[in-house]
């Protein structure tokens, strides 16, 4: 399959790697949901999904992704290979070094943020949100990606304010995309070996001794904590100030920017 559109010369460039399918749309609800309805066909495996604008895009437990047309890199892949269903949590940390390693390749240094987020500074750049189909010991999964690439000329009015490519350097989307996709072929790999993906991953979020505040839900304040690094199963371990060691589960927490 080859992408249509400012995408035809990535496809064409990776043709006869696991990831040289490419499909564009000028619109849709969200890159995920498309991804979605393919998710359990063997025969997309390695595919991607690329949107110039999305009515509905998503982010972790339901929030809204708003990247207005054009500005982005909007892009789900559905990875070429199952991934044991023990090891699935790796994939959303995985993913975030690859796009991290990616956008090294343009000058833009970033810092990794748990779960999802990778940060310019201490703004958001681009967030990860990956959906699985698990059929016993193994699973399929596609890998959600926004990349805020290109600053809009009137203030988009989302709070915190993001952070965009641009701000560091020129970056054009179909060489951000290519970058990216040869990163996951290159690090296929790791989906294997989930210490690795965590090692890697604590030394790219400047992990240990990194301050967070974490809002735990149900929770009617936040806490400021230490993060000590990555657990097995995708929490976060970190030191309260009284310093008793825990681990915050994933789906009970977000990390707010101060």
């Amino acid at each position: 399959m080859i992408a249509s559109g400012p995408y035809e010369s990535v496809a064409r460039d990776l043709a006869g790697t696991a990831f040289g399918s490419i499909a564009y749309v000028e619109e849709t609800v969200s890159t995920n949901a498309d991804a979605a309805d393919l998710l359990g066909d063997e025969r997309f495996g390695g595919h991607t999904i690329v949107a110039e604008y999305q009515r509905r895009g998503a982010g972790r437990k339901g929030r809204q992704w708003l990247s207005p047309a054009g500005t982005a890199l909007l892009c789900t892949t559905i990875l070429p290979r199952g991934v044991a269903t023990e090891n699935l949590w790796v994939v959303p940390y995985w993913v975030a070094l690859a796009v991290r390693s990616a956008l090294l390749d343009f000058g833009v240094k970033t810092l990794l943020q748990w779960p999802n987020d990778v940060l310019l500074g201490d703004r958001k750049l681009a967030g990860i949100l990956c959906q699985s189909c698990v059929i016993g010991p193994a699973a399929r999964a596609a890998c959600g990606v926004g990349i805020n690439v290109r600053r809009p000329g009137a203030d988009p009015g989302i709070d915190p304010p993001p952070a965009f490519c641009d701000d560091v350097a020129p970056v054009e989307r179909p060489a951000l995309l290519r970058a990216l996709l040869a990163q996951y072929e290159r690090r296929l790999f790791m989906l294997d070996d989930p210490e690795r993906v965590r090692v890697e991953w604590d030394e790219a979020a400047g992990l240990p001794g990194r301050p967070y505040r974490i809002e735990l839900d149900g929770e009617p304040e936040s806490f400021e904590t230490i993060a000590e690094g990555l657990a097995a199963g995708g929490g976060l371990r970190v030191r309260r100030e009284n310093g008793l060691m825990e681990t915050v589960s994933l789906a009970d927490a977000r990390v707010l920017r101060v």
